[in-house]
């Protein structure tokens, strides 16, 4: 491949969807069948380094070797079973979380958005128990994203994803990350809760500093607001620590994770402090298929790889090198701009859109995802050594080689009174 057409977005879906699935999800020219750690399979049996891995949800990459006994094990004896019953699975896994974060209740849900409303929802039921119906307003942030139902869609600091499912929910405050001031002005006695992602994964890999934390932190402690992280995707390891915001020391009333946590199976949550414990009373809040004996054995079995096998410095390991390397890109090749991020949750930064090469880097057999248009979002598995980033970024380098150089001729071709 000689050239990477520059077209800024992408229309149509892939033939292989067929007539029925509803034209949604704007999905690349290739179909898998297997995978196995860091690689994908295709149809054809041919191998792509997945460096997306289910947008983090495959953390211990593909058909790990001990989840899959647990599964196939789980699967055989229970799958599912109504939260009216009790499991020792379910019950295990609340104990490990709370244990891990410090927290003094979970409750189990299924995707992401789904645990982000039922943490909207406790943060309005406990404003209400203890201030009426006047305390209701959200503080959220702009760039930010917490899901696609109405709750979480209007919370979500992206224009592009509220547009044209207005009105949301009211009075929601919209501030910028990092601005102390805005965050401060954006406060009064009607807000019932701040929430935030300590590190932003689909707004472009952003990250709050610990002064902006701390200063949430007091100005919730002030206004008698819950503070709310959403570490659905920067949670669970993935920064090399359990959790972003350990780093700047501040501590949250609610902590939102999913993701990695099911083993690869649909399971969220949202973790409270002593004092939420028993905000929603009974039948006040649900979730039919959250925290299923199977989900949450798989994953025990993942909290137990990660503290068994040392995943957490490891993550560091890889995600140093990974930056590293990136970095290097961004002082050779003129289109790499920027570099993002910690542990394996990176960001490179372009100034050309990304689904050009994405598109040229799979035909390569390399799997990126694009956020924002032009950042490339790593998010592979835990499990990526140093030869994966190895393999990915020699593929990266011939590509941005090749954009930039067309982007050199493109330059030099300009007369120079238009210059």
């Amino acid at each position: 491949m000689n050239d990477i057409p520059q077209k800024d977005s992408v229309d149509s879906t892939s033939p292989r969807d067929g007539h029925h699935l509803l034209p949604i999800y704007p999905r690349y020219p290739v179909a898998f069948e297997t995978g196995a750690g860091v690689f994908l399979y295709d149809d054809k049996g041919r191998a792509y380094l997945d460096l997306v891995s289910g947008l983090g949800v495959n953390a211990m990459g593909h058909a790990h070797p001990r989840l899959v006994p647990i599964f196939r094990e789980q699967a055989g004896r229970l799958v599912h079973l109504s939260n009216h019953y009790d499991n020792r699975h379910t019950t295990a896994f609340a104990d490990r979380l709370c244990d891990l974060t410090g927290m003094a209740g979970v409750f189990f849900s299924t995707g992401g958005t789904e645990a982000v409303e039922g943490a909207m929802k406790l943060a309005r039921l406990a404003a209400w128990d203890g201030f009426g119906g006047r305390k209701h307003a959200f503080v959220s942030l702009q760039g930010s994203y917490h899901g696609r139902t109405f709750g979480s869609l209007s919370v979500t600091g992206q224009e592009r994803y509220r547009e044209g499912f207005a009105p949301g929910l009211p009075d929601i405050r919209f501030v910028e990350r990092n601005d102390i001031a805005g965050l401060r002005a954006a406060m009064s006695d009607e807000v019932c809760a701040i929430l935030i992602e300590p590190l932003q994964g689909e707004g472009g890999i952003w990250e709050c500093t610990p002064e902006y934390l701390a200063e949430a932190r007091r100005l919730a402690d002030d206004y008698h607001a819950l503070l709310i992280y959403d570490e659905i995707q920067c949670g669970l390891g993935r920064t090399g620590d359990w959790f972003a915001y350990e780093t700047a020391g501040v501590r949250p009333d609610v902590l939102v994770i999913g993701k990695p946590m099911g083993g690869g199976l649909p399971l969220s949550a949202f973790l409270v402090t002593e004092e939420l414990f028993h905000v929603f009373r009974l039948s006040q809040h649900g979730s039919t298929l959250g925290g299923g004996p199977l989900a949450c054995r798989l994953g025990l079995e993942f909290l137990s790889i990660m503290e068994g096998e040392g995943m957490l410095h490891r993550i560091h390991q890889t995600g140093n090198y990974l930056r590293q390397q990136l970095l290097m890109l961004t002082k050779e090749l003129p289109v790499a701009t920027a570099v993002r991020g910690r542990g394996l949750l990176q960001g490179l930064e372009m100034s050309i859109p990304g689904r050009p090469l994405a598109e040229a880097a799979l035909q390569r057999g390399l799997l990126l995802n694009v956020t924002q248009g032009n950042i490339f979002r790593f998010l592979p598995p835990y499990i990526l050594e140093q030869e994966h980033v190895d393999q990915a970024i020699t593929i990266l380098h011939e590509l941005l080689s090749i954009a930039s150089d067309a982007e050199k001729a493109c330059a030099s071709s300009v007369p120079t009174d238009q210059k």
